[in-house]
């Protein structure tokens, strides 16, 4: 057979192939893929199901009086979530640099629109659009992903372009202003804990883009001050108060700002090496712990499958931000490594805080696990980060 055949074809890979060698070119594509991600990733997002289903089957206040409510729409979540990962892959983190201005407009949109009445408050933070028919968006997660995709536009451009070695000033501080807008937007919701991790994604893509270090510790002295100066005016609200109260103090009001902390605590110690086994847990079963499927999820496993279960999660974790600093590294363009150093930053922050929080180690903030935790908005943002990862690693060069 002749050539001509208008075959797949991955960036990097050269010539196009003819007949039925395209197939094999499309093989190429999943073996480019990084398994060990993917693989992880999709255990964690399993086995969070089987955790929200024990901390949710009895709680018929929540599921409507159908045990399986939060199991299937958790495995709803996952496979919206893959497709997500297969479209983002499919469509190229490239091609989605070039549509960086529409998706950061859409994302600040969606935002504003949660400072409307169309937004809705849930455990103290007003940071939902609620859709019907029991579905809502957090608006918030997405935010995460377009302030990684639209700082590493702007910091790469000329770099990539071979017309400068590092990010000028100019453009580091059009890089903070993009970031800026958005995060001052979720602050007024008030949803802290979001605002957290953006403030990590921020410094782990400046750090990735090699811009001068000074940027680095002026940001850092600038959050110090900021924290400060808000906690003086009295911006944060009271919960949120008594959150960071509870923490800087464990035994303060056990029965009230110290309680969710406290019985966290209590879930995961009374474990043990293997736990009580699946659905056994006395603390899930008697539901002590609040918000035990999305924040707390990770207490289901400290005390239904002890610290091996516990150990498992925290290794698939690892596993993830492992292969993603691994494929920053080899990236050969500034712009992949930004967005892999972004998506590194933003998990590594929100797995230590959330499980951290469980422990009593970190405030108690409202953030999910990644993959684990119940949650439509969540789930598909970091299912978007694995499909940025996976395009990263396929279309780099096969020289590289």
């Amino acid at each position: 057979m002749t050539g001509g055949v208008n075959s797949f074809q991955v960036s990097g890979y050269g010539p196009e192939r003819s007949g039925w060698t395209r197939i094999l070119a499309r093989d190429s594509v999943a073996r480019r893929l990084d398994w060990p991600i993917l693989l992880s990733a999709t255990v964690l997002s399993l086995l969070g199901s089987l955790l929200v289903f024990s901390a949710t089957r009895n709680r018929t206040e929540l599921n409507q009086g159908d045990p399986y409510f939060f199991l299937v729409r958790h495995l709803l979540n996952t496979g919206i979530g893959f497709a997500l990962m297969v479209g983002t892959v499919w469509l190229g983190h490239r091609t989605l640099r070039t549509a960086v201005p529409i998706l950061y407009g859409v994302s600040v949109f969606l935002i504003l629109l949660v400072l409307t009445p169309l937004g809705s408050t849930v455990n103290g933070a007003h940071s939902w659009i609620k859709l019907g028919g029991g579905f809502s968006l957090q608006p918030s997660e997405f935010v995460k992903v377009t302030i990684i995709l639209g700082m590493a536009m702007l910091l790469a451009t000329r770099v990539d372009a071979g017309d400068k070695q590092h990010p000028d000033h100019r453009t580091v501080l059009q890089a903070l202003g993009l970031a800026t807008v958005p995060m001052l937007i979720v602050m007024l919701m008030p949803d802290l804990g979001s605002v957290m991790v953006m403030v990590v994604i921020v410094l782990g893509v400046l750090l990735a883009s090699g811009a001068s270090n000074r940027w680095v510790f002026g940001l850092l002295g600038a959050g110090l001050i900021g924290a400060l100066t808000v906690w003086q005016l009295g911006v944060l609200d009271e919960y949120q108060i008594n959150r960071f109260a509870a923490f800087a103090n464990p035994e303060l009001d056990p029965a009230g700002v110290g309680y969710n902390t406290n019985q966290a605590r209590i879930a995961i110690g009374s474990g043990g090496l293997t736990g009580a086994g699946l659905f056994h847990g006395s603390q899930t079963t008697g539901q002590f712990v609040p918000e035990q499927q999305t924040d707390f999820v990770f207490t289901v496993a400290g005390e239904e499958l002890g610290f091996v279960g516990g150990g498992l999660i925290i290794v698939l974790l690892g596993i993830v931000l492992w292969r993603a600093c691994r494929i920053a590294r080899e990236a050969t363009d500034l712009y992949s490594t930004i967005v892999a150093a972004g998506i590194v930053a933003w998990f590594a922050f929100q797995t230590f805080e959330n499980i951290g929080m469980t422990l009593g180690i970190m405030p108690v903030t409202g953030l999910p696990l990644p993959f684990v935790s119940y949650g439509g908005s969540s789930m598909f943002a970091v299912w978007i980060a694995v499909g940025l990862l996976q395009s990263i690693r396929v279309q780099r060069p096969m020289s590289a």
